[in-house]
């Protein structure tokens, strides 16, 4: 059996915008989240060419609005999952809540003491905060009038708000990231970047303009993190899909490994070694463009080269398989980044590729790519959840998902990597964020809410919820 090592974070991870609720209590502005439709067509309403980013409750339903009511239950949460023995809790501050508008002078004094009181209540349990800065959520006024993250004025908004958090919780708090999945631009840009069909996303260089922009805002929050605490340690976030050539025609090898540049390493490259990658000049000329066509600053080049990340924290769902020589071949429907449907892999519920091996391969390619520390800090199975007359959810289906990415860390660990934690997704029923469904469950914790926002909100431990406290109890020895 793999020995984790003794100071292992285990633990869960969620986000504001899909928990909190509260979209408009104390303080806090709108954020592109709270613009988000519920439904399985979310992105596709958004990336209509008329789309104007505003709401209309006639017309749809709003669940980010409501959320679970964490902003409310914060204590009941946290205190559950202290009785599983967290070790730590990544979660984020919702950026909205601190600048309403985003391009405020001053922050919002209501909105920092929410996150003070979380902080407090999980450092009384022991539970170590791991706060994203940026989870999917940024305001709504640097959108609407900035046109999202390809405006280089949000580089100094960003930097402001990174700021003000770092200064008020660096001292409580050792583990931050700065953007999550900040790749998934790739593949849905209006997330991480707030660009859709109306204002840019058609166009890459406007990705990879937005990119460059996020990179010198992270950049510049390492270094505001570093001066006020020498031993914090603050990651980026990659959504990481392990990427196969279908077969062994070179072919489709080569298509594999320009893939693995565009959407697993470019960002990460970036990030963690301080510089672009040698292959910056292919990637950027497949879509039509060139480095130089971007708005790049020899300051920017030099706080990249100077702040590099300390960790690299990642979320891992699926694998890809890339074809390019057989058009017939049935597409992965399921996959948020696409490729095609690997015979080898069964598939969730939503038809998301099942690979606990490519979990195992991810944390050695990241690691041997980088040698610095890698944190699983999103993974887990979206599921239909049927609870029994006494609202117990005996997800069997879970705890297999979960037992075998476990192990899959465990054979990295005995690999040599050098693994920080795992904080599987959603660790309390939660808005899923590419469905705004509530029906797409990923939690330890069942939450009486349902997609049409009916239900008492009562919060039920499911089996996974006894049997994760277990592993985390033995360190990972009895799955």
């Amino acid at each position: 059996m793999t020995e984790f090592p003794k100071n292992f974070l285990w633990g869960g991870a969620t986000a504001a915008n899909q928990l909190e609720g509260a979209y408009d209590e104390d303080g806090k502005g709108l954020s592109i989240a709270d613009v988000l439709p519920g439904g399985p067509k979310r992105f596709e309403i958004v990336n209509q060419p008329d789309f104007d980013w505003t709401i209309d409750k006639n017309k749809y339903r709003y669940p980010n609005h409501e959320g679970i009511d964490h902003y409310h239950r914060y204590k009941e949460d946290i205190k559950l999952f202290a009785e599983m023995g967290f070790k730590c809790y990544r979660f984020s501050i919702a950026w909205s809540r601190i600048f309403p508008n985003g391009d405020d002078k001053e922050p919002n004094e209501a909105g920092l003491k929410f996150y003070d009181n979380v902080i407090a209540e999980c450092l009384k349990y022991d539970i170590q905060p791991v706060l994203t800065i940026s989870h999917y959520e940024m305001p709504l006024n640097l959108v609407k009038n900035y046109g999202g993250w390809k405006n280089r004025k949000l580089i100094d908004f960003y930097e402001r708000y990174a700021s003000v958090v770092l200064h008020r919780y660096a001292k409580s708090v050792k583990y931050w990231m700065t953007f999550n999945e900040i790749n998934s631009a790739l593949h849905f840009p209006v997330m991480g970047q707030g660009l859709v069909k109306s204002n840019g996303a058609d166009d890459m260089q406007n990705i990879y303009q937005a990119w460059h922009n996020q990179f010198v805002a992270g950049a510049k929050a390492v270094k505001i993190a570093h001066e006020i605490r020498p031993d914090i340690m603050i990651g980026c976030m990659l959504l990481y899909a392990t990427t196969y050539a279908y077969d062994a025609n070179p072919v489709n090898q080569l298509a594999a490994l320009k893939e693995n540049q565009a959407f697993n390493h470019f960002c990460g490259d970036v990030q963690v070694r301080g510089t672009y990658p040698a292959y910056t000049e292919s990637v950027m000329n497949r879509y039509g463009f060139s480095f130089k066509d971007l708005e790049v600053t020899d300051a920017d080049l030099k706080v990249l080269k100077e702040n590099p990340v300390d960790y690299i924290g990642f979320s891992y769902y699926m694998s890809t398989a890339v074809n390019v020589t057989d058009k017939k071949l049935a597409t992965a429907k399921g996959n948020l980044v696409g490729g095609v449907k690997n015979p080898f892999l069964e598939a969730s519920d939503w038809g998301w590729q099942i690979d606990p091996t490519g979990l195992r391969i991810a944390l050695n390619e990241l690691y041997n790519r980088y040698q610095k520390p890698v944190f699983v800090v999103e993974n887990g199975l979206g599921a239909i959840d049927k609870p029994d007359k006494n609202n117990f959810v005996q997800d069997d289906y879970r705890i297999d998902y979960l037992r075998k990415h476990i192990e899959a860390i465990g054979g990295a660990v005995e690999d040599g990597v050098d693994v920080m934690g795992y904080t599987p997704w959603g660790c309390i029923d939660l808005v899923s964020a590419s469905t705004g469904q509530m029906s797409k469950r990923y939690g330890f914790i069942y939450v009486d809410l349902d997609d049409e926002g009916h239900g008492t909100l009562n919060r039920y431990k499911k089996a996974s919820f006894n049997w994760y406290k277990n592993v985390i109890a033995t360190n990972g020895k009895e799955l």
